[in-house]
C-alpha cells in the first residue's frame, strides 16, 4: 500500500510564532525538528497499518525544512524549491492514500493559528470554482483529480474543522487550540505524536471509508491579492484574466495547471511585494 504525506509547518506540534517558520528566525531549527517528528508519527502509523511505500513531501516555504537525518528511514523525502506541483509534488494516481500533516486554516479563519492561504499577507483569499479555498481544499482537490483520497489531516483545531468541512469524516488530529493568530494552547510533543501515530494507523485501516475529493471541471482558480500591482503583474500571464482591481482568474481542464500556476503567481507577488516597500 502506497501512502503520500504532504507536510506543512504552521500546523506542526508546538509552533505558533512566525519566526519559527523561516530560516534564521528564532526557534526555526527546533521547528524543523518538530516538523520532522510530526511527519515521523504519520509514517510510523501508516506502516503499522500495512503501508509498504511512503513518500514525504516538504510542503512549506523553501521546502528545505524537514530533517532528512531524522526522518524515519522507511520513508523517502522530496525537498527543495522548483517543484512544479508545489505542496503536492510527487503525488500521482499510483498512491492509495494521501495524508496532510502540519496543515493550517485558510486566510481569515478565526482562531486559526498562523492562518493564511499560500502566502502570509499578499493573498487575501483564494477561490476554486467560485468557492473560498484554503490549502487543504486545494491539495485535496488535486489528490481527487488523481483519484487519491485524503485519509488524515493534522494541524490546529481550526485546520481540522476545515478538513472535516471539506472532506467529511476524515481522520483529524488537533495538536493545538488557537487563541489568536500567533497564540495557542499546545499539546506536548510526546502526546501529540502518539495521537498522530494512532490516527494514521486508524485512517489506513478504514481507507475504504474515504472517497477522493472531486472538484468538477473546468477548474477556475481565483486569487484576491492585497495589491493592485500584484494583480496587474499576474494578469500578464497568458490565460489569466482580471476579475477586479485586485482579483484575477484562470481556468483549465487540468488541475495540474492550477497547482503550478498558483506557485508562479506567488513568485510574481513576492517580487512585487519586495519592490513595493511600505506600500506592501
Amino acid at each position: 500500500m502506497k501512502v503520500y504525506v504532504s507536510v506543512d509547518m504552521e500546523g506542526v506540534t508546538g509552533l505558533t510564532d512566525p519566526e519559527e517558520m523561516h530560516a534564521g528566525g528564532r526557534g526555526y531549527e527546533r521547528g524543523c525538528e518538530l516538523m520532522t517528528a510530526d511527519a515521523n508519527a504519520v509514517v510510523a502509523g501508516v506502516y503499522e497499518a500495512g503501508a509498504t511505500d511512503v513518500v514525504v513531501n516538504d510542503a512549506h516555504g523553501s521546502t528545505k525544512n524537514l530533517r532528512i537525518d531524522q526522518l524515519d528511514p522507511r520513508a523517502s523525502l522530496i525537498r527543495g524549491p522548483g517543484k512544479p506541483m508545489r505542496m503536492a509534488e510527487g503525488l500521482t494516481a499510483g498512491f492509495d492514500a494521501a495524508c496532510f500533516a502540519g496543515y493550517h486554516a485558510r486566510a481569515g479563519t478565526r482562531h486559526g493559528v498562523l492562518n493564511h492561504t499560500w502566502m502570509g499577507h499578499e493573498i487575501q483569499n483564494v477561490y476554486l470554482n467560485g468557492e473560498i479555498c484554503g490549502e487543504i481544499r486545494l491539495v485535496a482537490g488535486f489528490a481527487g483529480f488523481l483519484g487519491v483520497p485524503v485519509a488524515l489531516v493534522t494541524g490546529d483545531e481550526a485546520a481540522c474543522a476545515e478538513a472535516r468541512e471539506v472532506l467529511g469524516e476524515v481522520e483529524t488530529v488537533p495538536v493545538k487550540k488557537g487563541i489568536d493568530r500567533f497564540a495557542a494552547q499546545l499539546l506536548p510533543p510526546a502526546v501529540a505524536h502518539a495521537l498522530i501515530r494512532e490516527a494514521a494507523a486508524r485512517a489506513l485501516n478504514r481507507l475504504s471509508d474515504f472517497r477522493p475529493y472531486v472538484v468538477p471541471p473546468p477548474f477556475t482558480l481565483g486569487v484576491e491579492w492585497n495589491s493592485t500591482a500584484i494583480a496587474a503583474g499576474c494578469s500578464l500571464i497568458p490565460g489569466t484574466r482580471p476579475a477586479g482591481p485586485r482579483h484575477i482568474e484562470f481556468t483549465s481542464e487540468d488541475f495540474r495547471d492550477i497547482m503550478a500556476l498558483l506557485g508562479v503567481y506567488a513568485m510574481i507577488a513576492g517580487r512585487v511585494a519586495c519592490d513595493s516597500g511600505i506600500y506592501g
